[in-house]
């Protein structure tokens, strides 16, 4: 059996899913198995809690009677699946990746196309080579547009997923230090994230550029079907504006101001503009989009709690995005304390990476310094350094943090957020 000959069946089901825990009725369940686990085990439950079909990698199992089916490798048949389906698509996708912002910009956009149209777009963090492949299965023939989030930490890693989702548009939010260790270093990073450059260019598809960042000005000059931002002669300038905590952007007089804290959040703004006023939007949309736009990920997020202000960005952490969440929140009125978690997947470079920030933190001068995990308690001789989040909630549930304002910021594995209950 080929992706073409299971179609039909596809088309009429109602949402592809690879979690045996929740399948509904109509569904196609794609059973990945792991080292210690053969899921096509769940096959004949799945069709019993009302699955369409059951995809299966072991031959043993498969009963195309009830429509559990055998083929080699259920991840290939996933994105063979998909990359059929995105041919039989007449709608425009947005393809995005970046070191940083991209959730949020890829919300962000989400947010102002649904202003005029009927939008499907990445769920969560499902941008890696399953989840891009469940998300254009899950565009229907109602949306309008899609727009389909990319995240790497390896050269080549881009490529593919451009091969499978086939953009027509992309935007790369900027070339940071993450993932070195993966990437090989920056220059590592510069060339993994070029691949949608590369896939756009060959393909003679568009690409949003912000051309305040030399970087993307330098991988895009001679080509020229490309939309711009960020300069006064660009096809859209917009200005920057805050309110308290919060940035906005002005265009032609209308100021939105969002939710969201920190300038460098100011060009994510502006990419989700930039296409909203491509695709046809009218500001005042715009304008109501970005300014209803709550974020609730652990990104750039303020938690009021009780007299404190909680600036809560523990979703992912990088050399660029720390340094820029400390330049960002030492900008606040008031007593300010930090809560700073480990930065992973740096590889050799982690040692100097989190010395520099420490040095950063100990320069602007924050009142209270507080470190986890191990990468930063190997540079930060102090007595609020912790190995783990558990050891910081110890800590804290004997000595109350005095500031008004205090900072968490971390890579995903040290899961910091936990301790929000305990400040």
């Amino acid at each position: 059996m080929n992706a073409e000959q299971f179609y039909p069946l596809f088309l009429k089901a109602e949402k592809v899913t690879i979690d045996s825990r929740k399948i509904n009725a109509n569904d196609i369940f794609f059973a990945f198995s792991g080292d210690n686990f053969n899921a096509a085990t769940l096959a004949e439950k799945a069709i019993k809690d009302g699955a369409l079909a059951v995809i299966v990698e072991d031959e043993s199992f498969e009963n195309s009677d009830q429509n559990i089916f055998y083929v080699a490798s259920t991840l290939e048949f996933l994105q063979n699946l998909a990359v059929y389906h995105r041919n039989q698509l007449q709608i425009p996708i947005i393809g995005l990746t970046g070191s940083n912002g991209k959730t949020t910009t890829k919300e962000l956009i989400h947010a102002v196309l649904l202003q005029k149209f009927n939008v499907q777009y990445t769920h969560g963090n499902l941008n890696n080579h399953i989840g891009v492949p469940l998300t254009i299965l899950s565009i229907k023939e109602e949306h309008d547009i899609a727009v389909i989030e990319m995240g790497a930490n390896h050269q080549k890693e881009i490529e593919l997923l451009c091969s499978l989702a086939k953009p027509d548009f992309g935007y790369i939010t900027n070339f940071g230090k993450a993932h070195l260790e993966g990437f090989g270093g920056i220059e590592g990073v510069i060339k993994g994230k070029s691949e949608l450059y590369d896939y756009l260019k060959n393909n003679q598809q568009t690409i949003l550029v912000n051309e305040n960042d030399q970087i993307q000005v330098e991988k895009t000059t001679d080509y020229h079907s490309k939309i711009t931002f960020g300069k006064q002669t660009s096809d859209y300038f917009f200005q920057i504006f805050s309110d308290e905590h919060f940035v906005g952007l002005e265009y032609h007089e209308t100021k939105a101001l969002s939710q969201l804290t920190g300038d460098y959040n100011f060009t994510n703004l502006c990419a989700a503009a930039s296409f909203g006023l491509h695709f046809g939007v009218g500001i005042a949309q715009i304008k109501d989009a970005i300014q209803n736009y709550m974020p609730t990920n652990m990104r750039s997020q303020i938690v009021k709690k009780e007299d404190k202000t909680l600036v809560l960005d523990t979703y992912n952490a990088n050399p660029s995005s720390m340094a820029a969440s400390l330049y960002n929140f030492i900008t606040f009125e008031g007593s300010k304390t930090i809560i700073i978690g480990d930065m992973l997947e740096l590889g050799e470079e982690s040692t100097v990476e989190h010395q520099n920030i420490i040095k950063i933190a100990h320069d602007l001068g924050f009142n209270e310094i507080v470190t986890v995990g191990r990468h930063f308690k190997a540079v930060n001789d102090s007595s609020k350094s912790f190995d783990t989040t558990a050891e910081l909630i110890e800590y804290l549930n004997s000595n109350k943090i005095q500031s008004e304002n205090i900072l968490l910021k971390a890579s995903r594995g040290i899961s910091l957020e936990k301790a929000i209950d305990f400040i």
